[in-house]
């Protein structure tokens, strides 16, 4: 279950940058640690997941958000994040409190034992009543190994700590009901079903990697932890804590009345697709009536790489995502099992195995609240039992 009042914030780099001037916007930082003040003397936790630092050391390098590239960028957060760490720093002391640097990539939220070496050192940052600042490690992270935005990121830190509230502070009041550019764009206050408004959600800032496409997906893996998320402008004079006490207009995505246990969101709710493969028609329906595990013998095609421990996603022969789980071998080895099927598998893989490619208990079957990642191009797929 979330811990009660335990909050993870993420503010977008518009919020943080000047777009003209590529500078730190001093006055929002004032008034976002102010109001972390008033938040941690009523008792609650904060967890800050900020963008920030390619925007403002863009102008260090001589590049501008239209030109850069993937190096510049990464040379870029190498030059923005002191800046950026500075600017929290000396606000922070203001208002009595200290901050930490939490740095991670993509395989420390993917990752099982690095994912809950992240969780230990952030839980332990709040028992010194330290507020972590979490970052993507943006000067050495690739296309390939990222995540991407930070929207996705904040709710995999509050999947983590297990927080009741994720606030993503923006540029606009909330999610609308189509372009809020179009003349009749509404707010919608309430979000239950977060496929709903997915085909309204196009769109992102010149300073920022994320628009409201990576929000309804942050706030959909956040509610499937038990977690509600609170979408909202950030220019306001206490940014956090008047939407938290519904003392303004934003966007509430609902958290789910049952949410999953922390093993299972971590398995379900992914940032990068690692592999995949297809399974038989009679494992799809023996899902139906009970949980079962994947056998060499279901598997149909595969699409990789993946390594052993990577979590897959499985997918039904009509292209349908019908459950995620931790592989037990790498696409190689699966391959190579699935193809010899004449063959025990100690002796195809030189070690002792029965050859479950997914045991049951490591395997988690979505449900209709979980937002589905479309089957990979069957150009990439190799059928396994072929030659």
């Amino acid at each position: 279950m979330p811990i009660s009042k335990r909050i993870v914030v993420k503010v977008g780099s518009s919020l943080l940058a000047n777009p003209d001037l590529l500078t730190p916007r001093w006055a929002f930082i004032q008034r976002l640690l102010e109001d972390f003040r008033l938040l941690r003397d009523q008792g609650y936790d904060i967890i800050l997941c900020s963008s920030g630092s390619v925007a403002l050391g863009l102008k260090m390098i001589g590049e501008t958000p239209e030109t850069a590239g993937l190096r510049d960028k990464q040379a870029a957060a190498a030059c923005g994040m002191p800046l950026l760490l500075n600017a929290y720093k000396q606000v922070g002391t203001e208002y009595r409190f200290d901050i930490a640097q939490v740095l991670v990539t993509l395989r420390d939220m993917e990752e099982r034992k690095r994912f809950l070496n992240t969780k230990n050192t952030i839980d332990r940052l709040l028992d010194a009543e330290v507020i972590p600042i979490v970052n993507e490690n943006d000067s050495i992270t690739t296309e390939e190994i990222r995540v991407g935005d930070n929207d996705r990121l904040a709710a995999k830190v509050a999947q983590m700590v297990q927080a009741d509230h994720l606030v993503i502070l923006t540029c606009i009041d909330g999610l609308y009901d189509k372009n809020p550019e179009e003349p009749g764009a509404k707010l919608v206050e309430e979000v239950e079903d977060v496929s709903q408004y997915l085909a309204v959600t196009t769109g992102t800032s010149d300073l920022g990697s994320g628009g409201m496409l990576t929000k309804m997906q942050a706030a959909n893996m956040a509610q499937n932890a038990g977690c509600v998320t609170l979408i909202a402008n950030g220019e306001h004079d206490s940014p956090v804590s008047s939407v938290l006490f519904n003392k303004r207009e934003h966007t509430r995505c609902l958290a789910h009345t049952e949410p999953a246990s922390a093993w299972a969101a971590w398995l379900t709710d992914r940032l990068q697709m690692a592999g995949s493969i297809v399974v038989s028609s009679d494992i799809v329906d023996a899902f139906e009536k009970e949980k079962m595990s994947i056998l060499r013998e279901h598997v149909q095609s595969i699409q990789g790489p993946y390594v052993k421990g990577d979590v897959i996603h499985i997918y039904s022969e009509d292209g349908e995502e019908i459950a995620r789980g931790l592989s037990n071998f790498s696409s190689e080895e699966t391959m190579v099992l699935t193809r010899n099927m004449n063959m025990p598998p100690e002796q195809l893989l030189g070690y002792k195995t029965r050859g479950t490619i997914v045991g049951k208990d490591n395997l988690v079957r979505l449900e209709e609240h979980h937002l589905q990642w479309d089957s990979p191009e069957d150009s990439a797929s190799v059928n396994a039992s072929s030659s």
